[in-house]
């Protein structure tokens, strides 16, 4: 073993039983560990939270297949490098190539591996913790199959720990008591990867002591004091953005635009920081302000086309104006409780009277009978039910308390009533 590597890639797992999560992906009987298992696997993107295994189950699939394995990041990698892999796969008669954060590749680079994969030169993992639908080419998305990982639960980290304690040949030459975790789970913030390099770098700290006694307090305490150690793979990135969000959140200008000139000065995707504000301007602003989304959007789209240094200025004005916007997140809400109910109740059946009929069966059954058009009526409303049977009644929206919201509220209130409690 190489204890010069970090602890998370000491611990890194060789099989898939001994990956942790993702069950729904390689748990007994499962559509990857399936293919696997029968020596077949198709060119995929992992598309996940850091540190959930994206780059484990590529070099898992390497090892139990046998076969050559070439890994690029896409950072650093370009159509050079991949034409250079793609060669060597052909005197090979095949191999896998993982590509690490394939989301950064850019449309001649993603092109570049478009014949490859079609004719199974290489069979490609690309790893992704950006929506594929957003970030890769549909031509080369067509040709892989999409495997969503999950984030990973605290008892799903808690094992890690103490798996590296049992399996470390460096942690078995300590006597550590791990008495508190939430602190090291806080920090890391579900990355599996962070949270073991902070637990080695802790342990390191505290190494004087016997036995090692690791509290929250310690672990705040070395943590403060080493971060930058910790973080010099980059993965303060993560830290920043929820940073950036949540001045906005918070609706503090000056904290939002401090955070996001760190992303800019840091190189960051500008596509990226600008869909964390369309995604905010929706789920934090809401119909507090409609505008904001459509600024947002506006900004996605614009930052876009031009790029940096320009766009640092179109970024400022959209962080700032949705800092200092009203805030709601009624339709947030509203969604995540319509679906957490849909879930629980399964699917109820549409109210014969909202249904479509374009069949006269339809209409001899009932379809549409009854459906009353609203703009037949004074003020274009009349009231009906419109939720199944044993949902009537059921407020899923509540317009929050800043003045456009209040507008709602008197809308809905007078054509409603008391039904729904607005």
């Amino acid at each position: 073993m190489n204890t010069a590597a970090p602890l998370a890639e000491r611990m890194r797992p060789e099989t898939l039983d001994d990956l942790a999560g993702q069950q729904h992906l390689t748990g007994p009987g499962s559509i990857l560990r399936t293919a696997i298992q029968n020596g077949k696997i198709p060119s995929m993107i992992l598309w996940g939270p850091p540190g959930t295994g994206k780059t484990t189950i590529a070099h898992i699939i390497a090892h139990t297949l046998n076969v050559p394995f070439f890994q690029l990041s896409a950072i650093s990698a370009g159509v050079k490098e991949v034409r250079d892999v793609i060669a060597q796969a052909q005197q090979l008669s095949g191999a896998v190539l993982f590509i690490d954060e394939i989301h950064r590749f850019n449309k001649s680079q993603q092109d570049a591996l478009l014949g490859a994969v079609e004719k199974g030169t290489v069979t490609l993992i690309g790893a992704t913790t950006e929506n594929p639908s957003f970030e890769v080419n549909s031509a080369l998305l067509s040709r892989c199959q999409v495997y969503v990982l999950r984030s990973l639960s605290p008892d799903d980290l808690v094992a890690l720990l103490q798996q590296a304690l049992q399996r470390d040949e460096w942690l078995q030459g300590k006597t550590v008591e791990l008495r508190e975790t939430e602190a090291l789970l806080t920090i890391s913030g579900g990355d599996a990867r962070k949270l073991l390099n902070l637990f080695e770098l802790v342990v390191e700290a505290l190494q004087e002591e016997a036995p090692i006694v690791l509290t929250d307090e310690r672990v705040m305490e070395v943590a403060q004091q080493r971060i930058a150690l910790y973080d010099k793979t980059g993965e303060q990135h993560y830290d920043i953005i929820s940073a950036f969000i949540k001045s906005m959140r918070g609706s503090d200008p000056n904290g939002a635009i401090y955070w996001l000139a760190r992303m800019i000065e840091g190189g960051e995707d500008v596509k990226f920081i600008a869909r964390r504000m369309v995604i905010f301007a929706s789920e934090d602003i809401g119909n507090a302000n409609p505008t904001a989304l459509v600024l947002a959007n506006a900004t996605f789209d614009a930052v876009a086309k031009i790029g940096y240094p320009e766009s640092r200025i179109i970024l400022a004005q959209c962080c700032t104006y949705l800092a200092s916007s009203h805030k709601s997140n009624a339709s947030y809400r509203a969604i995540e409780e319509a679906i957490a109910l849909v879930r629980k109740e399964g699917d109820l059946p549409v109210p014969l009277h909202v249904r479509n009929a374009p069949t006269g069966l339809m209409k001899r059954m009932g379809y549409g009978k009854g459906y009353k058009y609203a703009h037949d009526y004074d003020q274009n409303f009349t009231e009906q039910e419109f939720l199944p049977d044993g949902l009537k009644g059921t407020a899923f929206y509540t317009p929050g308390k800043t003045p456009r919201e209040e507008e709602l509220r008197r809308f809905l209130k007078s054509r409603w009533g008391d039904k729904y409690q607005y």
